[in-house]
């Protein structure tokens, strides 16, 4: 069973799992879509990625082209998340704001991983499985723990 809103982008030859939801969001051509993700609106997915199964990319992340996102990562868009306004009453979406969060192209975060609200992951940057990305991640950096800190650099290969 997928489940697909009406609004939800989606460009070509891309491959959607059953038991997905996805509303109000975009997803690039030639991106993989693994069983059990949530994408939902004004989220953007790029072109060429890999969505791996249990995957929760909520509003206000932005993915780039030719990245992975391993198993059962959780992205967040609330610094600050609260049940409940001043008043006592349920929060709504007029309570509180998204913080954006962007992925940046050919990056990969591995099976298990934390990523932030308003965090941006570097170009080609490796987050290591079960990580917790606390703050802004370099390119051509692989971070690995919790909080995420730099293991090493990744050294350009020659063309």
């Amino acid at each position: 069973m997928k489940k697909i809103a009406p609004d939800v982008k989606i460009g070509k030859n891309v491959f959607l799992n059953d038991f997905i939801n996805l509303y109000g969001c975009s997803i690039g051509s030639n991106t993989k879509i693994g069983p059990f993700v949530e994408i939902q609106k004004n989220a953007f997915i790029g072109e060429n990625c890999k969505i791996q199964s249990h995957t929760f990319i909520c509003e206000g992340v932005n993915i780039e082209d030719d990245v992975f996102v391993g198993h059962g990562v959780m992205f967040t868009n609330d610094i600050y998340p609260r049940a409940t306004g001043t008043s006592g009453a349920l929060q709504t979406e007029a309570d509180w704001r998204v913080v954006p969060t962007l992925i940046k192209k050919g990056a990969s975060i591995g099976s298990n991983a934390t990523i932030l609200a308003g965090v941006s992951i570097g170009q080609n940057s490796i987050i290591g499985a079960g990580s917790v990305v606390t703050k802004n991640i370099p390119d051509n950096t692989i971070v690995a723990g919790n909080p995420a800190r730099v293991i090493r650099t990744i050294k350009p290969q020659p063309k």
